[in-house]
């Protein structure tokens, strides 16, 4: 029978960990011996960081024929419950059968969610996000259908909530998603006294230029109290009226990894060693947004982003081949980071290094991050193509930035 490896999670990192482990496999003539399995609702790939963008409904790209192809098994459902001392998973399919899967080595691909506090009444029943293809979509329909309202300052002011990445990503997205709506307002509301707090000090003013000249208000330093279906209340006590609050405010890993003993960082991502096992269960690997993973020596730790998942999810599969087959496995290592940052009609910035140095803005850093968003972050369509990417040892991030800027030359 063969040892079977388990993903759960067709996302950046599950995809790529899936192919990693059956590279490994090939190479090593045990095709027959090891089987990989990948557990997920749908067998597609959503681009996640692309939906901010508009046409969000075709933000996703199919892998089932991609598994197919590449020799990679492929069951849809949801992973319900991981029992680690039995090496068990239940799964419910979309009709709300149940079943069981054995596992060898399971590997936690799972990603992460969007995080809506308790404490802001009516964030749960009024507010819009951009977190999955489904909430996505729901915001575009609506966005759509905005000028067929009565004009009015609820209808024509957006509030975005969330002043970090993802915020600052759509607010400047937004104006041209907006032609059709006369008149419109855009807010991006943010707790911390800057834009950008996670970003630090190096793009920042390049962010404010951008803001300044699209049009956007912003309105820091204050968090929000509440949501209902008039407005946006602040802790300062303003409210704004709008019928379009949109929530991008913090994320979380998967409550699957709660399942798992192990240690957990405040995002409740599981410590893993410089393999991704986690430590506790050396037969669990957690890749992707769900490990805090150490990303080199200087105390950097993964962020929970493609960026980082694509490395981390060649890496986990890959080691989850060599832990079965006795082969040499490989140390995550990603040194290096470059940040870019879609700015909208203005452009994009990009940073390099994890103190976030500027080094190219306007049309430019657009074309890259076009062709990031566009071309770089899909996977291959062809099986033999995206079996020799999966190689866990690839360029780094100024390797493959200096790639970049070659392919857009």
């Amino acid at each position: 029978m063969p040892k079977k490896i388990v993903i759960i999670g067709a996302g950046f990192a599950g995809v790529w960990s899936a192919l990693s482990a059956k590279r490994l496999a090939n190479l090593t003539k045990n095709e027959n011996t090891v089987e990989v399995l990948v557990i997920a609702p749908e067998p597609s790939l959503v681009i996640r960081p692309r939906l901010y963008e508009a046409k969000a409904s075709s933000m996703t790209h199919a892998v089932g024929a991609l598994f197919q192809a590449a020799g990679i098994k492929y069951l849809r459902g949801c992973a319900d419950i991981i029992h680690t001392e039995k090496h068990t998973i239940k799964v419910q399919s979309a009709d709300g059968m149940e079943s069981t899967i054995n596992y060898d080595r399971l590997i936690l691909a799972a990603g992460s969610r969007l995080v809506q506090p308790d404490g802001i009444k009516g964030i749960k029943q009024h507010a819009f996000d951009i977190d999955s293809l489904a909430s996505a979509t729901k915001l575009e329909i609506h966005l759509e259908n905005l000028s067929s309202l009565p004009a009015s300052p609820a209808r024509d002011t957006i509030v975005v909530c969330g002043a970090g990445f993802t915020g600052i990503e759509l607010a400047t997205e937004l104006p041209k998603r907006l032609g059709h709506v006369a008149n419109h307002q855009i807010i991006l509301v943010g707790n911390a006294d800057q834009v950008g707090p996670a970003l630090g000090p190096g793009p920042r003013p390049v962010i404010m230029q951008a803001l300044k000249d699209l049009g956007i208000e912003l309105k820091l330093g204050s968090a929000v109290t509440s949501i209902d279906a008039d407005g946006v209340t602040l802790a300062s006590g303003e409210h704004i009226e709008t019928n379009t609050c949109i929530w991008t405010a913090g994320v979380q890993a998967t409550p699957l990894t709660q399942q798992i003993p192990g240690d957990k960082d405040g995002l409740s991502r599981l410590r893993v060693d410089k393999y991704l096992r986690v430590p506790s269960v050396r037969h669990v690997y957690a890749t992707g947004d769900a490990a805090c993973a150490l990303a080199d020596e200087e105390g950097h730790y993964a962020l929970m982003s493609c960026q980082h998942a694509l490395s981390l999810g060649r890496v986990s599969g890959h080691n989850a081949a060599a832990d079965l087959l006795g082969e040499p496995m490989t140390e995550y290592v990603q040194a290096t980071y470059n940040c870019c940052l879609d700015l909208g009609a203005w452009g994009t910035v990009i940073s390099q290094g994890w103190n976030l140095e500027v080094k190219i803005t306007g049309d430019l850093a657009k074309k890259i991050k076009c062709y990031i968003n566009q071309k770089l972050i899909y996977p291959p369509i062809e099986a033999k193509e995206a079996l020799e990417l999966a190689n866990p040892v690839g360029p780094d991030s100024d390797q493959l930035f200096e790639q970049m800027l070659q392919a857009v030359a």
